[in-house]
């Protein structure tokens, strides 16, 4: 990767530097993010929470290199994402980080299985390898006899299964979860998050999730809370009996 460089803390795998985020409003100058700096360590499950407007979800798409900073650097597994070039940062996001949006984002015309193997076949990897992780994916959340299905006859929480399948099928270091029980009751919810805190104890993907609900939040070892762009609180989780 020509553009970036290796750079940050030696044990993170991600460090945030005086991260700032600002944006055009009309005639005003919004910051988004104002000088978040902290660490999240190998094998870690750090929840984010705070407020609508806070910046959570800002913070998350600049981890995952789907929008840059204003200043500031975000350096994931060694490599200052922000110096990136767009090839680099696409290449980066196939491979390594696995994306879990509150509202899905599947293709509707695409089965489960297709789905799933998307990150997979846009990486140009060999069809019998995309066959047995994509199998071994949906096995473990559960839908191997929902892989010949289109979004429209899953319901929410088996189309949030598939989108967590097509988070791990690509094996990535971390995973980034957007609200991902916004659309969801509380037992399916429940479901989910199990899914993806066992993805965290089992493969040891590091986790950032971003959520408002503190019974989501504390599936996580850690809480971040934004207020305003900025941290204002970080706390342990108390362990689960």
């Amino acid at each position: 990767m020509t553009g970036a460089s290796r750079s940050g803390t030696a044990h993170a795998v991600i460090a945030l530097r005086d991260v700032t985020k600002s944006y055009r409003q009309g005639q005003n100058d919004v910051r988004a993010l104002d000088g978040v700096t902290f660490d999240i360590e190998p094998g870690a499950f750090v929840s984010i929470m705070g407020p609508s407007g806070s910046g959570k979800s800002t913070l998350l798409h600049l981890m995952g290199g789907l929008d840059m900073p204003t200043s500031g650097e975000i350096i994931v597994e060694g490599t200052a994402i922000s110096r990136m070039s767009d090839d680099e940062i696409t290449i980066f996001r196939r491979r390594r980080i696995g994306f879990v949006f509150q509202f899905f984002n599947l293709l509707p015309t695409y089965t489960a299985e297709e789905n799933v193997a998307l990150p997979l076949l846009l990486d140009r990897r060999r069809p019998r390898d995309v066959s047995a992780r994509v199998e071994a994916a949906l096995e473990q959340v559960g839908l191997a006899h929902r892989r010949k299905h289109r979004p429209d006859e899953l319901s929410g929480g088996e189309m949030q299964r598939v989108a967590i399948a097509r988070a791990l099928v690509i094996e990535p270091a971390l995973i980034l979860a957007d609200e991902p029980t916004g659309n969801l009751d509380t037992h399916t919810g429940e479901h989910v998050l199990t899914l993806i805190r066992d993805a965290n104890q089992r493969r040891g993907c590091t986790i950032v999730l971003v959520t408002h609900d503190a019974r989501a939040a504390a599936y996580g070892d850690r809480i971040v809370t934004l207020k305003d762009g900025r941290v204002v609180d970080q706390q342990p989780v108390a362990a689960r009996a």
